[in-house]
């Protein structure tokens, strides 16, 4: 056979194929059911988006009542943004929903996650590496997504005279080995640390981890029920100290919050500089030192979390609606009109 004849037996034949392999893919499209421009699309999108201006432009935003629950740190975000979904998604209805026994906080909400009563959580801190696993047996996994940035913030009654302590010192203060303000640079009195106990919540549990590393509390700590009556009590007591999530502590009228460092000639202020006197709140109060926070120079940072369950059902679908408009720019400005740093 001649070169040319050859050649033309080859193009013919690579067009008679391109013809088959053409036919069976339109065949395919056509009459299987499968959308092959929806696959390459669902590819190409992550599950969180965080490019989107307004909640009015978030996607696969679910219809239907949600249960979801979880840390208290979250309650001013709650309180800002739920309303405001509510507005323009009337179609997902939220409902926080508290723990049947126990104190509300972040472990409670994961637990009850695992245990199906509720589309998604609410933490304060990370999830661990138990509840990953318990999530694995129970035949799904679990995802934690970021939205919003706090500090730990430490909270000491208004007249005593100390210009701010390490983080070192603060751990040695919890764990008992630090007893007297004098040890600190402060007036010769007594140092009564107050605490929330551990299984109540992600910032009690975050605080032991990664202040404490995992050092038991000092017999000398008082465990209280609540922020607002540990706030009072250090209020009273001239050498009460209290640690929190900064927005429950910055803004407050009758606690100081002190400056926190690495080291001693680094400390670095929750609030904004200058120091607003507590005589004028609560006409001006101190605002949150963003900046510090955002930048990780002031040294005890953490990030909101909601946790999401993948189980390809409507509860991840809630879940990752809620992460994506808390993701949004409106989302985020709600956050930070909350008392918290915007994660973007």
């Amino acid at each position: 056979m001649s070169e040319k004849k050859e050649t033309t037996v080859l193009v013919l034949t690579l067009l008679f194929t391109l013809g088959i392999v053409g036919g069976g893919f339109w065949w395919f499209t056509k009459y299987s059911g499968i959308d092959v421009g929806s696959i390459a699309n669902t590819q190409s999108q992550p599950a969180v988006q965080s490019n989107i201006a307004t909640f009015a432009q978030a996607p696969n935003v679910p219809s239907g009542l949600f249960n979801y629950g979880g840390s208290t740190t979250w309650a001013p975000i709650r309180k800002e943004v739920d309303q405001a979904i509510a507005i323009v998604w009337p179609q997902f209805r939220l409902r926080y929903t508290d723990p049947t026994v126990g104190a509300p906080g972040s472990g409670s909400g994961i637990k009850m996650l695992l245990n199906n009563q509720l589309a998604f959580s609410q933490s304060s801190r990370s999830l661990k590496d138990e509840e990953y696993q318990e999530a694995q047996v129970r035949g799904f996994s679990l995802k934690e997504i970021p939205v919003a940035i706090d500090g730990i913030a430490i909270a000491v009654n208004p007249n005593l005279n100390i210009p701010g302590i390490t983080v070192a010192q603060l751990k040695d203060i919890y764990t008992g080995k630090l007893t007297n303000w004098n040890q600190v640079g402060g007036p010769d009195l007594n140092i009564t640390p107050y605490s929330r106990r551990l299984e109540e919540g992600g910032t009690i549990d975050f605080f032991a981890e990664n202040v404490l590393e995992d050092e038991k509390f000092g017999s000398n700590v008082q465990f209280i029920p609540t922020t607002t009556q540990a706030l009072r009590e250090v209020a009273k007591n001239l050498g009460g100290i209290y640690y929190a999530s900064a927005p429950e502590i910055v803004p407050q009228c009758t606690v100081k919050p002190l400056p926190l460092g690495r080291t001693a000639a680094d400390l670095i202020s929750p609030y904004q500089e200058p120091f607003v006197s507590l005589a004028r709140c609560p006409q001006e109060r101190n605002q949150l030192n963003a900046v510090a926070f955002q930048t990780g120079q002031y040294p005890i940072t953490r990030r909101l979390f909601v946790i999401v369950k993948q189980n390809d059902q409507s509860d991840q679908q809630a879940g990752e609606a809620y992460a994506n408009l808390l993701l949004t720019a409106q989302g985020q400005e709600l956050i930070t009109k909350a008392g918290f740093v915007s994660i973007r």
